[in-house]
């Protein structure tokens, strides 16, 4: 389901920088969580759902980029029947690898788009270490890696959940026509809030990644979709979102929707207004 542009909701940047605290804090927290998801989706099975048969519809090659000094894996598909219309660099979640994203980047192929994910240092097979300045600068290199491969391309960025910030923070530095922010949140210490951080240890997350001010200077067009059954970021911070990128923001609420679901189990429901709006002209 589609709205209409929204208004601000508020929310200033959070106070202070991060400290050596937060240098701390961020890289043991990420790297917990992210082992604990990961272990989940491989014991139930859901690592390789959404996925039809390989090679059908799609050519995919396994990349070892080498960005801002470390070598990150990544994943490139590209459409095998019909002629690529569009490119996207798919900046996942906190619980991902790239390989659970496969079964996107086979709709996005079997539609004309073609997509490189990566793994942020420290994730997967990627070298280097947890930090949130080093993933800002992976999301560039892995850019400038899509930019290389496919330069007659309109490209865009597209980050889900985590990545959210990650795509955020750096668009002001990338070539893309288009951004879509996917499971979104509003700042990281928001999103910490909301999954249930207690209030006294909120100073332990780093003031990072708060979208405002960087949507405020965005000039692209952004498309923000939301699950509605969405129970760890409320829908509420898609229109906040969308309302600091005003005039240029379109919502997009999926009905029937959870967080992961969209790379669990992919969707033309939800992938659909993604892919139109990425091959737009």
């Amino acid at each position: 389901m589609r709205t209409g542009k929204t208004t601000a909701a508020g929310g200033g940047p959070p106070g202070g920088s991060p400290n050596h605290w937060h240098r701390f804090a961020f890289p043991v927290s990420v790297a917990f969580t992210s082992r604990v998801l990961i272990l989940r989706d491989h014991a139930l099975g859901w690592t390789k759902r959404g996925r039809i048969p390989a090679g059908i519809h799609e050519r995919t090659s396994h990349h070892n980029l080498r960005g801002a000094g470390r070598h990150l894996d990544a994943v490139f598909v590209e459409p095998a029947r019909v002629p690529a219309q569009a490119a996207v660099l798919l900046c996942h979640g906190i619980g991902e690898t790239v390989e659970q994203w496969f079964g996107v980047q086979q709709l996005l192929a079997v539609s004309g788009v073609a997509s490189l994910v990566f793994d942020y240092s420290g994730y997967g097979k990627s070298k280097g270490r947890l930090h949130w300045e080093q993933f800002e600068l992976d999301a560039v290199a892995a850019f400038d890696a899509l930019k290389q491969r496919m330069p007659e391309l309109p490209l865009s960025v597209l980050g889900f959940s985590l990545g959210s910030g990650v795509a955020t923070a750096t668009i002001h530095r990338l070539t893309a026509q288009r951004l879509i922010l996917c499971e979104a949140f509003t700042s990281f210490r928001h999103a910490a809030a909301s999954i249930g951080i207690p209030r006294p240890l909120a100073g332990l997350v780093p003031p990072i990644w708060h979208a405002q001010q960087r949507l405020a200077e965005c000039k692209l067009p952004v498309l923000i979709v939301h699950g509605e059954k969405d129970r760890l970021f409320p829908i509420a911070m898609a229109h906040e979102l969308a309302g600091w990128c005003e005039p240029r923001a379109e919502v997009v609420l999926v009905p029937k929707t959870t967080h992961n679901q969209p790379f669990h189990k992919p969707h033309i429901s939800y992938w659909g207004p993604i892919i139109e709006w990425i091959c737009k002209e």
